[in-house]
């Protein structure tokens, strides 16, 4: 009787044994947060050519950033240019790059080259950059092989109405 019961038993917990796959594809995703920051009238000025854009909110320590340059306008269309960029002289020498490194508070922009005091001022004034804030799972799992701009925001699901813009 004993082996009976330990069998109905045993069978019992197998069959009232349920599982559970949730597929939370139409559901909000609220562990990976995408964001992109776009700073305007961004000045390198002589004093060391470089500039810290402050994010509005700290970010994760395990989020990665990419930062872009809107290097002009092609057919109404911006376009965007993933740094760091480097710029050279007719004859293929260095004449200047952008650059940057990151904390979970700020980007440091900065320019390098032997003469910045010469890089006209199109390049040096009124610069316009996008920080886009990559969660650190979508670097982890090589996600964002492209690093095109409109491929990253793409992927990050992040619609342009919700990019902000900071001065």
């Amino acid at each position: 009787m004993k082996k009976f019961t330990l069998i109905l038993a045993f069978i019992g917990m197998i069959i009232l044994q349920s599982c559970s796959v949730k597929d939370n594809q139409n559901m909000p995703d609220n562990d990976t947060i995408s964001e992109v920051f776009e700073y305007t009238n961004v000045n390198f000025q002589p004093n060391n050519f470089s500039v810290i854009l402050t994010y509005p909110h700290p970010i994760y320590t395990s989020d990665m950033v990419l930062v872009y340059r809107l290097s002009g306008i092609f057919q109404g269309e911006d376009i965007w240019k993933l740094q760091p960029e480097t710029f050279f002289f007719d004859d293929g020498t260095l004449d200047f790059e952008y650059n940057f490194d990151f904390t979970r508070y700020d980007v440091n922009l900065y320019m390098n080259g032997f003469d910045l005091q010469s890089v006209s001022n199109q390049y040096r004034l009124n610069q316009v950059f996008r920080v886009v804030i990559v969660p650190g799972y979508f670097g982890k799992n090589n996600t964002l092989k492209n690093k095109e701009y409109k491929s990253v925001v793409k992927a990050l699901n992040i619609e342009e109405s919700k990019i902000k813009k900071i001065n």
